[in-house]
């Protein structure tokens, strides 16, 4: 098992959090996954996203988290499906999540309503 040891039994392990998501991305921006949960502090290590089965030229990533109690959105960035890597590399690295981080997605492309959005990511409890 992995994870931090902190003595007296208490061990912090290291969660991958691996699936897919399937929506109408189309239509409108759904919801691809949630990590972490609101006044719960964790490291999120690492998130990938499939895009592999989408075809838009404008695939947008978006993810939100509440600052001050309202929810914000924290990153937005537009990738084409038919170029870039078919793997995305949101977060490569450690970024301290002490609130819900919902992740998003929306295309351009009617073509990709009803395909599967695959999803990774590593967590560790605070």
């Amino acid at each position: 098992m992995r994870g931090k040891h902190y003595g007296l039994g208490i061990r912090i392990v290291e969660a991958p959090v691996k699936g897919s998501t399937t929506a109408d991305w189309n239509t409108a921006e759904a919801d691809v996954l949630s990590i972490g949960g609101n006044d719960t502090i964790y490291e999120l290590h690492s998130l990938l996203l499939g895009i592999h089965n989408l075809v838009g030229i404008a695939v947008t990533v978006r993810m939100y988290m509440k600052v001050k109690g309202a929810e914000r959105k924290v990153y937005d960035q537009a990738f084409d499906a038919t170029t870039d890597p078919p793997g995305l590399w949101i977060v490569n690295g450690t970024l301290g999540v002490h609130e819900k981080l919902r992740v998003t997605l929306q295309s351009n492309n009617a073509a990709d309503n009803g395909k599967a959005v695959d999803y990774d990511c590593m967590l560790e409890a605070m």
